[in-house]
């Protein structure tokens, strides 16, 4: 989700001056669900909806697409269809697809690293800040930590609108006919509900955040120690 509504919101000096201290950010696991709509100027309403997983670690942020299962073959052409199947599985791992292999962001000494860990292929595939922009990545630890940048939801005004969760706020922002609106779990420092969209029903994006009743002790990206070391330069034609 990007912030540029917020950070605009900042520049127009809704900024306050001081806050109180946030508290140490938790572990977390999260199943993240995005959802846009959108209206064209030919009047087509285009919806599309996706789901990731995320685990959230002192220095690592762990995302993952949740994919649509495999259909089932017939037993009579199970052999025919393995086959083909695993050929098109294979074809489409030499192309390298940030979308469908897990991304992992870490944090060392101030700086952020991104790379992609694919375990079917058994492969790391490093990423170069100057190839962020194919991957979708924009370099921001916040944006990849907290989902939004803390400073610039603790920038928007709070809004009327009452919280039904405990520890959450309701924050909202309008300029220009555009709004954003973030429920903020204070204590556990992430978002829980992401709105934006305009005045004139052209745009509509909302995330859900949902926090899983406990935290794993799975840390996927420690698992690597036989993979091979690729560039994402590799990938290219």
């Amino acid at each position: 989700m990007k912030s540029t509504l917020i950070a605009a919101l900042l520049a127009a000096g809704f900024a306050s001056t001081t806050h109180a201290a946030a508290p140490a950010p938790a572990d977390l696991d999260l199943s993240i669900t995005y959802y846009s709509r959108v209206l064209t100027p030919e009047g087509v309403t285009r919806e599309s909806r996706y789901e990731e997983t995320m685990l959230r670690r002192p220095g690592h942020v762990w995302v993952a697409r949740v994919l649509a299962p495999s259909p089932d073959t017939h037993a009579d052409h199970d052999g025919h269809n393995k086959k083909v199947a695993l050929k098109e599985a294979q074809h489409e791992h030499k192309h390298f697809n940030p979308v469908v292999i897990p991304r992992h962001v870490m944090l060392e000494k101030n700086t952020v690293r991104v790379e992609y860990i694919d375990a079917h292929d058994k492969v790391v595939v490093s990423i170069p800040k100057s190839e962020y922009d194919n991957v979708n990545f924009d370099g921001s630890w916040e944006n990849s930590f907290y989902l939004l940048d803390p400073k610039l939801v603790a920038a928007m005004p709070l809004s009327k609108q009452v919280s039904k969760v405990a520890g959450a706020r309701w924050r909202e922002a309008e300029k220009n006919g555009v709004f954003q609106r973030v429920l903020w779990d204070e204590q556990k420092q992430i978002p829980l509900m992401i709105e934006s969209g305009d005045r004139a029903n052209t745009f509509y994006r909302r995330v859900d955040v949902r926090q899983q009743a406990s935290v794993s002790k799975a840390q996927p990206w420690t698992n690597v120690r036989n993979y091979a070391q690729r560039e994402y330069s590799d990938y290219l034609d």
